[in-house]
């Protein structure tokens, strides 16, 4: 038995996000006094495919919707973060584009999928 929301391609790719972007934020090197901006990319981008399981969970179109609604803030959220850290060149260009490319995939996933459930 699976559950509903692992059939998803969209939560899938979220998870591999999610994995790929803390595989890169435990090869960054930076100043230790700034735990708290990892910590918030950690859970921003985790929060894309959470966000997904938990409203697929609802058992209801319209709480599905908005949850994916929050996935999406989530994903904003973590690309800011990406071009923050990009920014302070603790993220080489490198590391970067992949991630962003992939949010954009995601972003792209998410908006059918929100469309498809109105």
């Amino acid at each position: 038995m699976t559950f509903a929301f692992e059939d998803l391609e969209v939560y899938q790719r979220a998870v591999r996000f999610s994995v790929s972007v803390i595989k890169v934020i435990d090869e960054m090197d930076t100043p230790r006094k700034h735990y708290r901006l990892i910590e918030q990319l950690e859970a921003s981008c985790t929060s894309v495919a959470l966000n997904i399981s938990e409203g697929k969970g609802r058992y209801s179109k319209k709480e599905f919707q908005h949850f994916l609604y929050i996935a999406r803030g989530s994903l904003y959220e973590t690309v800011t973060m990406l071009q923050v850290l990009k920014s302070l060149t603790w993220l080489d260009e490198k590391d970067y584009e992949p991630l962003y490319s992939e949010a954009e995939e995601i972003n792209k996933m998410l908006s059918g999928l929100i469309k498809s459930i109105r």
